[in-house]
């Protein structure tokens, strides 16, 4: 019978280990799950296995895993325009996005902005979209919308149920897997939160231009952004593109339940779309397919697994999505393993952090191979 290899849980822990004893982040989180359970958590530096931390984009998923769930209820329609339900957006050329084009990062307004003075205004929300613009033909390309996205979506959940979006996605899927609530989390409950700091040099971005041959995109994903998420009324807001509040272990207990479900969360057919059929294959800024899912990025069998975030030795159909920093879910439904890894060091170096992740999501998926 598979089994975790012990040696290989040390080697996991200690690369967690050397990341904050060689000062590269105050503090980590990470957890194994496996056979349903968490079999490995722990914590390193100034965080342990009672705090929780910020997920960022980790959170996508369970927004949309929740709109796919509403359109198998027949309340959303993922082949319409977003219009049909908020009129709103019908505004400068708009009219013609789709929801399943929003859930691939194929609406053509990446960079469209959302004031976190808006974040707990819906009606502020609803007046913005009208403003909002293309940055090119939907359906067209594969942009990275890192939240404008996310609140069309969580728009479109209160549209249909008439209720706090983060209400909805708690109910279906966060409660049936076992866990409590990820978004909006109320100002008293939040103690337990680690506040997030900026770690690391910044890069010399003309250099890593030069480096790579093309511009690095400079987003919305700042130093500044993220830390204003340490702002108590913003985490309870419950930003849907980036908002979240979780643990390692909490990341690897809910991958385990998406792996696991036979129906008590997901019907079959949304399972199987948001685990397996990729619709969206363009490259990103880097060249690199997206391999996306209506929910999910997949590891792939091209060879560029380890570019995506999810290392070197997960299998292709390993099923997950990551968060600014370094934030990493993930399970590889051939061994069975899923992985959570949280940090409240934000490094200035997107290259420092995505190294880390490979390297930790490579050790990570060997955990069931036998020693030599």
């Amino acid at each position: 019978m598979t089994h975790l290899i012990k040696s290989r849980i040390d080697a996991l822990l200690a690369r967690c280990r050397a990341e904050v004893e060689e000062g590269r982040i105050p503090g980590c989180q990470v957890a194994v799950g496996f056979r349903g359970e968490v079999a490995v958590f722990e914590a390193f530096g100034d965080v342990t296995t009672s705090n929780r931390l910020h997920t960022y984009s980790a959170v996508k998923p369970t927004v949309s895993l929740t709109v796919l769930e509403l359109a198998a209820d027949g309340l959303i329609d993922l082949r319409a325009p977003v219009a049909d339900l908020i009129p709103e957006f019908a505004t400068n050329g708009k009219d013609t996005v789709t929801v399943s084009q929003v859930m691939l990062h194929a609406g053509g307004f990446p960079s469209a902005p959302m004031p976190p003075a808006l974040w707990s205004d819906r009606p502020g929300r609803l007046e913005r979209y009208a403003k909002w613009r293309l940055n090119w033909e939907p359906g067209t390309r594969f942009e990275y919308h890192p939240s404008s996205a996310q609140w069309v979506l969580a728009d479109l959940i209160t549209a249909v149920t008439g209720r706090h979006f983060a209400d909805v996605i708690t109910e279906r899927v966060m409660e049936p897997a076992g866990l409590g609530r990820w978004l909006a989390i109320p100002v008293e409950q939040q103690s337990d939160i680690v506040d997030v700091v900026s770690v690391g040099e910044a890069p010399d971005m003309e250099a890593r231009a030069k480096e790579f041959g093309f511009d690095i995109p400079i987003t919305e994903v700042t130093d500044d952004a993220l830390l204003i998420f340490n702002d108590p009324d913003l985490r309870a807001a419950g930003n849907p593109g980036g908002g979240g509040i979780a643990s390692a272990a909490d990341f690897a207990l809910w991958y385990q339940a998406i792996l696991h479900d036979e129906g008590e969360i997901l019907r079959p057919d949304v399972k199987h779309d948001a685990l397996e059929v990729v619709r969206q294959n363009r490259p990103d800024w880097m060249g690199v397919a997206a391999n996306r899912t209506h929910a999910f990025m997949l590891a792939g069998d091209d060879g560029q697994a380890l570019m995506r975030g999810f290392g070197h030795t997960t299998g292709p159909c390993t099923f997950g999505h990551g968060g600014a920093k370094g934030q990493r879910g993930w399970a590889d439904p051939a061994t069975g393993i899923s992985l959570g890894f949280m940090t409240n060091g934000l490094d200035r170096d997107d290259f420092v952090h995505a190294h880390r992740c490979a390297a930790i999501s490579s050790l990570a998926g060997a955990l069931t191979t036998p020693d030599d």
